[in-house]
């Protein structure tokens, strides 16, 4: 693969735009053998609208200034965080793969990086505004209309006759299941207001009982359900809608008295919002999965702030950017759950 040009000098006010959408794709290449790798992706990061990659192909994973960089490959199995274990030989396809990716969604791209780097500064809420406004702004964009060109209209799943949200208490344990199986638990906006009632009723309850969060049937959540994106008519107030019904706030709320168990299919905001519990147990053959950029989109339903808490900013990027799914393997050795169970 061709590395993209890079910078070497100074970087004037107008050639900043050739790494950014309106250049065409801003993902920025930085290959970290170089000598001067480090202060061309600086000069990236702090001039430019770019996604700056770092690619480390021996697998030395060198000593780097991480704020410089929006994600970084490395050939080293296992690396610690940030860096992102790809096989020598598999690098240059994930490289194809993230400009394919950026190149269909160059806007959405760009905004998914300044709203992790934002994010990382600030505190839960406020964080959680900035990712939904990025949400509301991009759900006017061309490339998310074209990707509801691209689908067959279809009617959300029926709704079912009992609870989408069942409650059961025992002693002081609250157990809430998400049950729309025929749905595999899509998270429209029924089920996120039952999931945010049921969760507000356990942050509000004076004796303060720990709380179990699961999904019955075959999978947890397979996030979103997409009948409904794009049908909000008013932008403006679907960002306060999900601000203030957001089930990522209630529960980080709940800090250390929440715990969720995942199985089968974690994808979008089935893994955006248990990512924000305290404890996180998965089954062996879990799957996660961030796939919104192939919808010209950001994760909104707070994983740009639940899911950088958990593995940081560089591998939420890598998660995004490449739509890949990671195991339950690499979930609990990324920080993503805390425990494998035994079934």
């Amino acid at each position: 693969m061709v590395f993209p040009h890079l910078p070497d000098s100074p970087i004037t006010a107008l050639d900043a735009e050739e790494w950014s959408a309106l250049g065409g794709s801003p993902l920025a290449i930085v290959d970290l053998q170089e000598r001067d790798a480090q202060s061309v992706a600086r000069r990236l990061t702090h001039q430019t609208q770019a996604i700056v990659l770092g690619v480390d192909r021996v697998g030395e994973c060198p000593s780097i200034d991480e704020e410089a960089f929006d994600c970084l490959l490395t050939s080293r199995q296992s690396a610690v965080r940030p860096w992102v274990s790809i096989a020598a030989e598999r690098i240059d396809k994930a490289l194809e793969t993230l400009q394919r990716m950026v190149d269909a969604a160059p806007v959405a791209g760009s905004v998914l990086i300044r709203v992790l780097r934002i994010n990382a500064r600030l505190d839960l809420r406020d964080a959680l505004d900035v990712e939904s406004l990025a949400f509301s702004t991009l759900l006017a964009g061309s490339a998310f209309a074209q990707w509801r060109d691209r689908q067959a209209r279809t009617d959300p799943a029926s709704q079912p006759q009992g609870p989408l949200v069942s409650y059961a208490r025992n002693a002081d344990q609250v157990t809430l299941t998400l049950t729309h199986q025929a749905s595999r638990k899509a998270m429209s906006a029924a089920m996120r207001d039952a999931l945010f009632e049921a969760l507000a009723a356990v942050c509000d309850d004076p004796s303060r009982p720990g709380l179990i969060l699961r999904g019955e049937g075959r999978c947890f959540s397979v996030g979103g359900e997409l009948a409904e994106f794009g049908t909000a008519t008013d932008l403006a107030m679907a960002h306060a809608i999900r601000t203030a019904r957001s089930c990522v706030r209630l529960l980080a709320d709940l800090e250390d008295r929440a715990e969720v168990f995942l199985h089968g299919a974690c994808i979008g905001s089935g893994l955006e919002i248990p990512a924000a519990a305290a404890r996180r147990i998965a089954a062996p053959r879990t799957l996660f999965q961030l796939p919104e950029l192939s919808m010209g989109l950001i994760p909104g339903a707070g994983g740009t702030v639940s899911v950088p808490r958990a593995i940081g900013r560089h591998r939420t990027a890598w998660m995004v950017l490449s739509g890949q799914r990671i195991s339950a393997a690499t979930a609990l050795e990324w920080g993503l759950v805390h425990e494998i169970s035994k079934q």
